[in-house]
């Protein structure tokens, strides 16, 4: 029993149902891409776990709400579901967002599975009821790292706008690098323009250009810069955050969208589990479902599972996460205690750097895998 995203006041009168609280990007400045297919994610499995007769016989229901990338709206949302008694909170794109969301289910003592939000600290202080499927952003970026040295870079720029999470991301790869005697330069994109850009990395003799910033501003207009600039012909550039994998960065971008590397989180081949789900969610969106929707899928995999062997009590259900073992649609998920991450960690998500195929954008291809 799905349903919409609703104001709030707008609810399903039935006390039958095991409610889940979920929160996603719908609406800008949020990823509203991202959200969506977090959420056809979400909903799917939903759909899958009623058909096959719910939580102990009572359906699982889906309340749905909007965080379009606001901390102070998630950490709202957090309080009106705990209101209405969700047994727990699935969902969340953006790091600096679910931060927010999982300090405020600490607070309240209710439980919060993470879904896509890949910040370390995603709590100040270790917490009971936080778990996340997604890897810490120190895991993934330092993957990232390896490709870029492996490929020859040890002169790198970053494009940056501020943020909690890009500075972070940032400070790993500056790390990284100059354990092996790479660089880091950081270009202010509050200063810069993207011609601005272009000269300061020729002034730096940058082989690669890291987008730390929105999309489609300031991302689209950077890459359309350096794409028609002949002095940056061979310059490499990159997104590690994963803007290429969604179809608006091929519509808004078209051939020079192709060849920059990003991260996500799938296997090199797909479970059989994994490939139904890609089938079904490929219907649902009418596009090829990203990363992101798979991580939605496993998300109410994980919570269904726990709901079926204790119950909706928010206290079992925190204190179970150290005992999940469910086969997820990218691989068995188990949780952990990380020693960079204060929450509940699944600990080895797959990792790649995949980049669009210049000769047929719609293709991806897999460049590294950790």
């Amino acid at each position: 029993m799905n349903t919409p995203p609703s104001p709030p006041g707008v609810e399903r009168a039935e006390g039958s149902s095991v409610r889940i609280g979920a929160l996603v990007p719908l609406t800008r400045p949020g990823w509203v891409e991202a959200g969506r297919h977090l959420l056809a994610g979400l909903e799917l499995a939903v759909g899958e776990v009623n058909e096959a007769g719910g939580i102990a016989g009572r359906p699982l229901e889906l309340v749905v709400r909007d965080t379009a990338a606001d901390p102070h709206r998630a950490a709202a949302a957090v309080d009106e579901l705990a209101g209405l008694g969700v047994a727990a909170l699935a969902g969340e794109y953006h790091s600096v967002v679910a931060r927010a969301a999982a300090a405020r289910a600490d607070a309240l003592g209710l439980p919060f599975l993470c879904s896509s939000a890949v910040l370390d600290a995603l709590t100040d202080q270790p917490t009971e009821w936080v778990a996340r499927l997604a890897p810490p952003q120190s895991r993934g970026w330092q993957i990232y790292a390896d490709f870029l040295l492996g490929a020859g870079h040890r002169r790198i720029a970053v494009a940056a706008q501020p943020s909690v999470y890009w500075a972070t991301g940032t400070r790993i790869l500056r790390d990284c690098l100059a354990a092996r005697g790479g660089t880091v330069t950081e270009l202010d994109m509050r200063v810069l323009t993207s011609a601005a850009v272009c000269d300061a990395l020729v002034d730096h003799r940058a082989t690669a250009l890291l987008l730390l910033v929105g999309h489609p501003e300031p991302a689209v207009p950077i890459v359309k810069s350096v794409r028609g600039d002949q002095r940056l012909a061979e310059i490499t550039i990159g997104a590690p955050a994963g803007q290429p994998e969604f179809a608006a960065w091929a519509t808004s971008l078209g051939d020079d969208g192709a060849a920059i590397p990003f991260l996500r989180y799938l296997p090199e081949r797909l479970s059989p589990l994994g490939a139904r789900v890609e089938t079904a969610l490929r219907e649902r969106l009418a596009e090829a479902p990203s990363f992101v929707a798979f991580e939605g899928y496993d998300t109410v995999a994980v919570l269904a599972d726990v709901l079926r062997s204790h119950g909706a009590d928010r206290a079992r259900i925190a204190a179970s996460w150290p005992r999940v073992a469910v086969e997820g649609t990218r691989g068995q998920i188990q949780f952990s205690r990380t020693p960079s991450t204060s929450v509940w960690q699944w600990a080895r998500p797959p990792i790649q750097v995949v980049d669009r195929d210049p000769a047929e954008p719609d293709r991806f291809r897999v460049l590294h895998a950790g």
